[in-house]
């Protein structure tokens, strides 16, 4: 950034206002199935986007599991982001990076993916919210809405509410995903408060029918979304 001011993807790169349903990748939360058979389901079931997280496993294994991981979302078209590591998402030619206020600044991030990929951040504060969309990113993970019990016991917190996400919708301009113990029971009011869709773990990962599973998460964020106006009400499909 020469000039001072965000930088922001260019045309043609993934649109974060489209995901409603968000896969956070975390092998550990299922005893059955790997993560690529769980990617693998999420896909078949409609997932909008893929989030390579895998926090347990080292950098080599995180990187050959992203293969695996990259091809199945290449074919089928949706976006692949990268937890965390910038120099995963560049190797794995990842769509985009997810960093947290312990991460790399969004800035930096920026700066070393490119113009052409997505920069999100996880926020819990419109405080957070607000500097991170003044510093370029593209999309807000915010949470835990409902608390979660998918991160070691240090890291669990306690759910911010859906009031929470009301509020960062409406201090900021760039699209709200609510993550942290949602599941397709209580995602509705996550969309209804201005979250334009929901990411999970265990809803997904640690479900018995992973297709089934994001089936009906999907279902209920549709039923929520308002449509857009600049969608045609019949495109063909």
């Amino acid at each position: 950034m020469t000039d001072g001011a965000p930088s922001r993807p260019e045309p043609g790169t993934p649109e974060p206002a489209t995901w409603g349903t968000y896969l956070v990748t975390a092998q550990t939360a299922s005893s059955r199935r790997s993560t690529i058979d769980i990617v693998r389901e999420a896909l078949k079931g409609g997932i909008d986007v893929v989030q390579l997280r895998e926090k347990s496993a080292d950098a080599r294994t995180r990187y050959e599991r992203g293969l695996e991981v990259r091809a199945l979302t290449a074919e089928a078209g949706v976006p692949l982001i990268v937890n965390d590591r910038v120099d995963l998402a560049l190797a794995l030619e990842a769509e985009g990076v997810h960093v947290g206020q312990s991460d790399l600044p969004v800035g930096v991030a920026r700066d070393l993916i490119g113009s052409s990929a997505v920069v999100g951040c996880s926020v819990s504060t419109v405080e957070e919210a607000r500097d991170a969309e003044a510093a370029g990113a593209d999309y807000l993970g915010v949470g835990a809405v409902y608390g979660t019990e998918s991160k070691d016991v240090a890291d669990r917190k306690d759910g911010i509410g859906t009031e929470r996400i009301a509020a960062v919708a409406d201090a900021v301009a760039i699209p709200v995903i609510g993550i942290g113990g949602i599941t397709a029971t209580n995602a509705g009011p996550v969309v209804d408060a201005g979250a334009v869709g929901v990411a999970v773990v265990s809803e997904i990962t640690a479900a018995d029918h992973p297709i089934r599973a994001t089936r009906a998460l999907t279902s209920v964020v549709d039923d929520h979304r308002p449509r857009n106006p600049a969608t045609p009400a019949d495109d063909g499909r």
